[in-house]
């Protein structure tokens, strides 16, 4: 199953996402990235977060999604509530779409406790909803079944 995490800026909760669901899910999921205005850089503290839990930083970076006009995801999943509310491009159009609402870990102003905090809890959310979409993938659902099931996840 191919994944493709939508969030305008592309540089926290879409690369937290793609992050996670390589490692968690890698087997049966290919997460991909991307924005509809890419900050051009990952947020810091998204590399700092995803090293500290674990999870590889490896070949991460903030991207257009122009630039996946041949990756033709199965599902297109938005992670910010902006980003919900535009319009896909053409290309995406057989995509099954959903969002899952993020709360912006990279917006907290507070201390490094509170960031730290934020960051661990965003984390937390996206692992477990990973865990149970790699279940998903592997039930190999049909299109009705699978927008069933991403909506138990959080996805409307």
């Amino acid at each position: 199953m191919k994944i493709l995490y939508i969030c305008t800026h592309n540089r926290c909760r879409s690369i937290l996402s793609e992050a996670i669901s390589n490692q968690l899910a890698g087997d049966v999921i290919e997460a991909k990235s991307a924005g509809s205005q890419p900050a051009g850089v990952v947020h810091p503290l998204s590399l700092k977060y995803l090293v500290k839990t674990g999870h590889s930083i490896e070949g991460l970076h903030s991207q257009s999604w122009d630039d996946f006009e041949d990756f033709q995801p199965d599902i297109v999943i938005t992670v910010c509530d902006s980003a919900a509310g535009e319009t896909c491009p053409v290309y995406f159009g057989a995509s099954l779409k959903v969002h899952w609402g993020l709360s912006d870990p990279s917006k907290i102003d507070g201390d490094d406790a509170q960031l730290e905090a934020a960051f661990l809890s965003c984390i937390e959310e996206i692992s477990s909803r990973v865990t149970k979409l790699k279940v998903i993938a592997e039930q190999g659902l049909d299109r009705v079944s699978l927008k069933r099931a991403l909506a138990e996840l959080g996805a409307h």
